[in-house]
């Protein structure tokens, strides 16, 4: 650091614990790469890219003629908490209804997960999470001066959790154990037997469960498992989600938890000690898409559906690449260890010579390593290019 940076080095120290996600990172030399003429494939950010249904759309701009543009309580407005806590209770088939008081709103999913860790956490705590995960959850625990301590996700298990690993890596300090089933970025989605396992655990060492189910709308081809429905957890569950992903709402910014009564209190005081609360058109706007009509969210993820199976069909047709059906969520995360081990390098090779725009599953974690994450939230006509750029690209690569 010279002089000049030491004189106005302003920034405390858990600012170098903050991290970045790769995805923007890409995203912003990507559009630099078109900006100087590139053609590029973009398939580095989780964002559907359908436009939000009209219905939502018509009750968020109501909204707006009708003056909801003042203030909202710090937890949400008290209608929309109610949808919330019905139809969180609806779509998991639960038999003790949830109550809208246990309900905190917030702009997005991943602003919770910080209101939540940040109540919940104390330096010297231990929060277990899956690796490969999304980055949130280890810089939000990073930053408080906790311990991330992760659990592998195990390929072999199409990224299901190592259970054996995760109740290993218990300790007294564990107070946190975040699970995101649909996972980003791997697609693994936990099974009931696995989530009955992680209860039991939860059960005998008596630490938080934080489940990030944002994309809950996003399984293909089984029923999805919540772990919600083990309702003797209630008191010390979590859940998390959001609108981003099943209604296109990424840029509205949505989301919302539901929690034991201490820790609702404790997100309300975040909320309430910085952005003060959610915008009340906003709310409205969400309380169409869980009232309205749900076919656009099925066609959505109908969609996707086809798409996940072109794409990994086409990358198991190129030499060296191996990839794993994945269950939920909207991306394919490919071994490409046999081409190189070094993923980032790899990813970048592809945006550099194939303009084809992906991450390094290293982003995500140590268990990433010698994976690429895809997102096949793009037209077939996109997915199909890429998979051609790659297939020619790859060969290439000087390893």
């Amino acid at each position: 650091m010279t002089t000049l940076e030491q004189q106005y080095d302003y920034l405390n120290a858990a600012v170098s614990r903050l991290g970045s996600e790769a995805a923007f990172e890409v995203l912003g030399r990507a559009r630099a790469l078109q900006e100087a003429g590139r053609d590029i494939v973009h398939l580095e950010v989780g964002e559907p890219d359908f436009d939000t249904p009209a219905h939502i759309k018509t009750a968020g701009k109501a909204a707006i003629d009708e003056n909801f543009t003042h203030y909202a309580p710090n937890p949400g407005i008290m209608e929309f908490r109610r949808v919330i806590a019905d139809y969180a209770t609806r779509f998991r088939g639960l038999k003790t209804p949830y109550d809208a008081s246990g309900v905190v709103v917030a702009p997005g999913a991943k602003q919770i997960i910080w209101n939540v860790l940040s109540a919940v956490l104390d330096p010297g705590d231990e929060m277990l999470y899956a690796d490969p995960a999304y980055p949130t959850y280890a810089v939000c625990a990073s930053y408080l001066g906790a311990k991330p301590v992760p659990v592998r996700l195990l390929e072999s298990k199409q990224w299901r959790l190592d259970l054996d690993e995760l109740a290993a890596k218990v300790t007294p300090r564990t107070k946190v154990l975040i699970i995101n089933s649909p996972s980003n970025p791997t697609g693994g989605v936990l099974s009931r037997e696995d989530l009955a396992a992680i209860a039991e655990i939860a059960a005998k060492h008596r630490f938080l469960i934080l489940t990030d189910e944002i994309y809950c709308r996003h399984v293909y081809g089984q029923k999805f498992e919540s772990i919600t429905q083990f309702e003797e957890l209630r008191d010390r569950i979590v859940l998390v989600d959001g609108f981003s992903k099943a209604y296109a709402m990424t840029g509205w910014r949505l989301g919302y938890c539901i929690a034991p009564p201490q820790v609702a209190k404790a997100a309300t005081l975040m909320a309430n000690n910085t952005y003060a609360c959610t915008s009340t058109f906003i709310q409205k706007a969400g309380i169409a898409a869980l009232t309205g009509p749900d076919e656009p969210v099925v066609e959505m993820r109908d969609i996707f559906h086809k798409r996940r199976d072109m794409v990994i069909a086409g990358l198991n047709d190129i030499p060296n690449v191996t990839a794993c059906m994945p269950p939920g969520a909207f991306y394919a995360f490919p071994n490409i260890s046999k081409v190189t081990p070094d993923d980032k390098r790899l990813a970048s090779y592809l945006l550099e010579e194939a303009g084809v725009a992906l991450l390094g599953g290293s982003c995500f974690g140590d268990a990433g390593a010698g994976c690429l994450r895809i997102s096949y939230a793009s037209s077939i006509d996109n997915l199909e290019e890429a998979l051609r750029r790659m297939r020619v690209a790859l060969p290439k690569f000087p390893g």
